[in-house]
């Protein structure tokens, strides 16, 4: 039933998965389902509105990303991170998180799904200092782009760009954008089956 569903939502956003990436991205929404009976990783309850409000949500941004390495900030579950590896398999992303419940779960995803380009990290943002910088900082967690830019400032190498996922656009708060940051392109996401508007913002240091 959840894999029917898959096909028809790519091919309705046109992107292409092989056999094996539906079977992750089925996978991870039936182990998403389990876990989250005992370990409340999400107030979605229904696999069906996983489908739609976490994979195809996350999946929408996969055709915008430019680089090799990616970090999803409070990630949560894996969300968007785990679906965009899956789809991305020559990218690397690394899923920083501060709850423990949550970075187990991500590892027991990995090796379950036999998925290679994702890395775990327990930490709060401003404690993760990592020897590499990033090409994108991903995050749909933040409640402003303030907050974002403020909490993630020292993740993006120079030329590496912020994906705000957001929900309906906030005109205050994109004038409120601070000093030294700049918009490089508002996109309008679809996601099949929901109603809600979508948009992904990406910003540059300037």
């Amino acid at each position: 039933m959840l894999s029917a569903q898959l096909q028809t939502y790519l091919a309705e956003i046109k992107i292409s998965a092989t056999e094996l990436q539906q079977k992750q991205l089925v996978g991870f929404v039936e182990m998403l389902a389990k876990w989250n009976k005992a370990y409340n990783l999400t107030s979605v309850r229904d696999p069906e509105q996983m489908l739609i409000r976490h994979i195809m949500d996350s999946l929408a941004v996969s055709p915008y990303l430019d680089g090799q390495r990616f970090i999803d900030v409070g990630t949560g579950p894996g969300l968007p991170g785990i679906p965009l590896a899956i789809m991305n398999p020559e990218k690397q992303f690394v899923l920083l998180d501060s709850l423990g419940k949550r970075i187990r779960f991500q590892k027991q995803v990995q090796f379950e799904l036999k998925i290679n380009n994702i890395t775990s990290v327990e930490s709060r943002v401003e404690a993760y200092q990592p020897d590499d910088k990033f090409d994108g900082v991903l995050s749909r967690a933040f409640a402003s782009i303030q907050d974002m830019l403020s909490w993630c400032h020292h993740l993006p190498t120079e030329k590496g760009i912020y994906y705000a996922l957001k929900g309906q656009l906030n005109e205050q708060e994109l004038q409120q954008m601070p000093a030294g940051f700049s918009l490089v392109e508002t996109i309008v996401l679809h996601v099949p089956k929901l109603d809600e508007q979508r948009h992904l913002l990406k910003i540059a240091k300037q």
